[in-house]
Parts: C-alpha cells; sequence; structure tokens
C-alpha cells in the first residue's frame, strides 16, 4: 500500500536554546520546549487540523514536518519519507503554506511567481505555464495574473501564496492558517476550494487557531496547547468526551472575584471568562444532571456580576477546547 499522502509522528520533541538578559552586561541561556513529545498519525485522504492559539507549536510541528528545522528528540515519516534522513524527497513531496505572503516575491508578477516555483519543482517550462494557469483559474485571479505582487491587496497576496502551495500538485499538503488576514468571502471561498482538494483525494494539514474552521472542514482534529498533544480525534469524539458534563455560556459585566467564587463550586469542572463584543463571557463547564443554574446565578450577582444572558447550549469544539487547556483559543501561549 502507498504511503503517499500520510504523515507518521513519533515521540517528537524540539526544544529552543535561548538568552534572557538579567541586566546591562549579563544574560542567562534559557531552554524553550515548543513541542514535547507529540505522537500523531495523519491518514490517507483525511483533512488533519491542528488547533490552538498563537505559540501553542502547531508552526514549530509543520516546519519539522516540512524538513525547515530539525527535531531535537524523536521521528516523523511524510508520505513514507524519513525527515531526516530523506529530507529531498519529503520537499518534493509536500506543498506547503508556512509563511503566506511573506513566502512571495513582491516585484514578480503573480504568474511569475507561480512559473518561479514550478521551476524550483523541475517542472518543464510548458508544465510550469500549464500548471500556473490552472492555478489561477482556480483562484480566479486570472485578472491580477501580470500585475505585480506588490501591487495586491493582503487578501490577494494570501490567495497567491495558497496558490504556490498548489504547483507542484503534491499528495499532501501543508496549510499554516491560510485564511489568516482574508475577509470572510475570500475565507470561505478558500475553505470551498480545500473541500475539492479534499475531494480529489489529497491528504491537508490544516493548522487554525479559528475553531469554527477546525469543526466544518477537518475530519479529525489535534488539540495543542504548551507544545503539548492533549486531544486527538474527530470533532464528535472530541465533543462526546464532555458527554457527562453540560456547557453553560454567561454574558455580561463579570470580574474576578465573582470567576473565583464559581471556579470553587463543588460542581464545577471548569470555569474561564474571555472578552466578547466589550463585555466579558464566563464559560461554565459543571457536571451533568446538577442544577447548577440557579445558585449560579444567585453566586454571580451576590459577588457584583451584572448579567445580561444565561445559557445551557450545545457543546462546541472550544468547550471541548476550554475543558482541555483551562482557558480560551483567544489567549496567546507565547505571552505565559
Amino acid at each position: 500500500m502507498s504511503e503517499a499522502g500520510t504523515v507518521r509522528v513519533e515521540n517528537l520533541s524540539k526544544t529552543y536554546q535561548t538568552r534572557q538578559r538579567k541586566g546591562i552586561f549579563k544574560s542567562e541561556r534559557h531552554a524553550v520546549e515548543a513541542l514535547r513529545d507529540v505522537s500523531l498519525e495523519v491518514k490517507q485522504g483525511e483533512i488533519y487540523g491542528l488547533l490552538g492559539p498563537n505559540g501553542a507549536g502547531k508552526t514549530t510541528l509543520i516546519k519539522i514536518l516540512t524538513t525547515l528545522l530539525l527535531p531535537s528528540s524523536g521521528n516523523a515519516w511524510v508520505n513514507g519519507y524519513n525527515i531526516v534522513k530523506q529530507d529531498n524527497q519529503v520537499r518534493a513531496s509536500v506543498g506547503c503554506m508556512l509563511m503566506g505572503e511573506r513566502g512571495l516575491y513582491w516585484k514578480l508578477t503573480g504568474r511569475e511567481n507561480l512559473d518561479y516555483f514550478g521551476a524550483l519543482y523541475h517542472l518543464a517550462p510548458a508544465g510550469c505555464r500549464e500548471r500556473s494557469g490552472q492555478i489561477l483559474d482556480m483562484l480566479d485571479m486570472q485578472k491580477l495574473a501580470d500585475r505585480t505582487v506588490e501591487t495586491y491587496s493582503s487578501g490577494q497576496k494570501m490567495k497567491l501564496a495558497f496558490g504556490k502551495a498548489l504547483v507542484n500538485d503534491a499528495p499532501l499538503l501543508i496549510l499554516d492558517e491560510p485564511t489568516n488576514t482574508l475577509d470572510v468571502p475570500s475565507a470561505s471561498e478558500l475553505r470551498a476550494i480545500v473541500r475539492d482538494l479534499h475531494d480529489q483525494g489529497k491528504t491537508i494539514i490544516y493548522t487554525t487557531h479559528i475553531m469554527s474552521e477546525a469543526e466544518t472542514l477537518c475530519d479529525r482534529v489535534a488539540i495543542i496547547d504548551h507544545g503539548r498533544l492533549l486531544a486527538n480525534g474527530t470533532v464528535d469524539e472530541l465533543k462526546q468526551s464532555l458527554h457527562a458534563e453540560q456547557v453553560i455560556h454567561i454574558e455580561g459585566i463579570i470580574s474576578s472575584a465573582a470567576v473565583e467564587a464559581v471556579q470553587q463550586l463543588p460542581a464545577v469542572r471548569q470555569a474561564t471568562r474571555s472578552a466578547k463584543n466589550g463585555a466579558s463571557e464566563l464559560t461554565v463547564v459543571i457536571q451533568e444532571d446538577v442544577n447548577l443554574l440557579p445558585g449560579l446565578i444567585e453566586l454571580l450577582t451576590g459577588n457584583g456580576a451584572l448579567i445580561q444572558k444565561i445559557a445551557a447550549e450545545e457543546i462546541t469544539l472550544e468547550d471541548v477546547f476550554i475543558q482541555k487547556t483551562g482557558r480560551t483559543l483567544a489567549e496567546d501561549t507565547r505571552l505565559h
């Protein structure tokens, strides 16, 4: 059986050595663990989501899988090729969107960019032109094709960067935050193209910090935080992992003291506050079949909370993330 379109990761870790200043003339070496003993498997023909906030380790993982970084320990195989011993074969067999618009040459036209990257994959000139035309048609960018990239909008540059990942028609696509900076219609259009590529049999690794993308697009999802793989499975499987719990969403003006009081309740598994529309949203995960709502309201108001909306809702992927990590996806891991 062919291993094209598969990924196998075994106990992968990556540690960076950095220096932290201690006063004017002194500094200390400091180890940062970007990945910690990550193991996972991506199956042929699936969309596999890597879900986590900025700084969680998603980009470090895909940089290792595309041979841009060496792991500190562990190993991985991409399309059947070892990432360390067969790095040239790995690069030739993967289409990657990693740096977004920064990976383009702005003084070249869109068509010239695609032709150039096609030549790097050793496509014949006629093959380059044909493939570039197909990609420009797919992205509806023919009218922009012969303008220099520096005249493109940010969204148009991101679409072209996505097109660059398709040049070598690889069995595996690795897309790092592909809808970042896109407006809503353009993001929706790009997701539709990803679904079409999936229908054609492509395997796609899709990193995102947007819950709705992962929930609607991916066959399976891995939740990564602080370099660790915390959960792995289909969206339904991850939701069902909270089957013995209930989720309550509360919107309003909610103080830290009110949140701390809620966290002390015996039936509360998790209580996390986030900003929403200029106010606060408190997500409370409680044991199922516990009638906590009246006491919860009383406790919040007694601690100065002004409640605007409260509802027990269907479990979402974001609820799973909060339960696994103890915080919301919007929080930036790099700040901790």
